[in-house]
């Protein structure tokens, strides 16, 4: 497959996929999907800033805008908003609230004042941030470091995730730390520090962990190769994130531990049939515990089948960031040969972009035209090149 056609494939669709008020989740005029959400949109507006595309760059800065002008009073961002007859639907999230969101468009203000230099842009939008951190740092609930989301609370918004999830903690870590990019503080450095050394401490088995978030659950935890899921009360949920361990990498929150992690995320990646990925492993199935909390979980339809949507499915935008991941780690050749598997994905029936795909049988599943399943393969692409975001 010619990596260059892949590549402009991708392009062409985030160009098919702007509107006036930002990047829309899918090209298809499919209603939930017609909308700017605001991780689907930094993730495209990410992808716009690596390649420099100033149209895509430009739109980008809408989608900010668009969340910025729909921000709560309290400091939340939504989770879409949608434009019918020009007037303007806000949703903050379905059956639970939305807490990545805030991170992501920090993370997405901080990227591209970086990347254009458009400090007239940074100033208007500086207060919101900080709202958005204030209002994360409520969240911790208890003054922990460590911020609590609840069930449906982030992008796997059908799953069974819940407590102190990995992936909403590194997303606030990395909001954090463009923030300290562009405003030194020492209060905020600490807060990285104290942040960074829970992960360290809490999500991985180690033999000097100081102080256990959870000391009970903590004793009973196995090691293993890779960063668990999430702590709550309950314990902990040890399955496989392949979106949190990726971004644990791209962060380096514990570069001797990479390797491990690289090493168990390449082993699963080469045992799948479409030898990229799941978002979560193992997958769910109908004889386990967890599968009440699954089949439940679900506003409309049931999507979580074993293998598919979150439950053990297969998404290109998992395997976009963890190709990123292993290129700035310096695994360039490993990076690559993700990056192939990816663009077979949104190859498939004539470059449709499917949203994700089942592990088990390789069919795709969900919406095409999905543009975070383009952003993904371009954000792997400029990473093997060189070029990196503010992480």
């Amino acid at each position: 497959m010619s990596q260059s056609i892949a590549y402009k494939k991708a392009i062409a669709l985030l160009h098919k996929a702007t509107s006036n008020n930002g990047f829309l989740a899918s090209a298809e005029n499919i209603t939930n999907y017609h909308r700017v959400w605001a991780r689907d949109g930094v993730i495209c507006g990410l992808a716009a800033l690596l390649d420099g595309n100033q149209k895509l760059v430009q739109t980008f800065k809408e989608t900010l805008q668009t969340l910025r002008t729909h921000q709560h009073e309290i400091g939340n961002i939504p989770s879409n908003v949608a434009f019918e007859d020009k007037k303007p639907s806000v949703s903050f999230g379905g059956l639970a609230g939305r807490v990545d969101t805030i991170s992501w468009f920090i993370i997405g203000v901080f990227n591209y004042v970086n990347f254009t230099n458009d400090t007239a842009f940074l100033t208007k939008n500086k207060k919101a941030t900080e709202k958005g951190f204030l209002l994360l740092e409520s969240w911790e609930f208890n003054t922990s470091d460590l911020i609590y989301v609840p069930r449906s609370g982030n992008w796997a918004d059908e799953y069974i995730t819940e407590g102190h999830i990995l992936y909403d903690q590194l997303l606030r870590l990395w909001a954090l730390r463009c923030y300290q990019k562009w405003f030194p503080d020492k209060q905020i450095g600490d807060k990285i520090a104290r942040v960074t050394k829970k992960l360290q401490q809490n999500f991985r088995k180690k033999k000097d962990s100081e102080t256990p978030y959870h000391p009970k659950a903590y004793e009973n935890l196995k090691d293993t190769s890779y960063w668990q899921t999430s702590v709550s009360p309950s314990g902990y949920q040890t399955q496989y994130d392949g979106f949190a361990n990726a971004l644990a990498i791209l962060l380096r929150i514990d570069k001797e531990y990479d390797a491990k992690v690289i090493d168990y995320s390449e082993k699963l990646r080469n045992i799948l049939p479409l030898r990229l990925l799941p978002a979560f492993w193992p997958a769910i199935q109908q004889k386990d515990w967890d599968w009440k909390l699954l089949e439940n979980n679900c506003k409309y339809e049931f999507r979580n089948h074993p293998y598919e949507f979150h439950n053990g499915g297969t998404w290109q935008l998992v395997n976009g960031f963890y190709a990123a991941a292993l290129a700035k780690n310096g695994h360039k050749k490993l990076a690559q040969q993700v990056l192939e598997k990816l663009h077979e994905c949104n190859a498939v029936e004539d470059w449709s972009f499917y949203e994700c795909f089942n592990s088990k049988t390789k069919a795709p599943v969900g919406v095409k035209n999905c543009t975070w399943s383009a952003a993904a393969a371009i954000i792997a692409k400029q990473y093997i090149k060189g070029k990196e975001l503010v992480v």
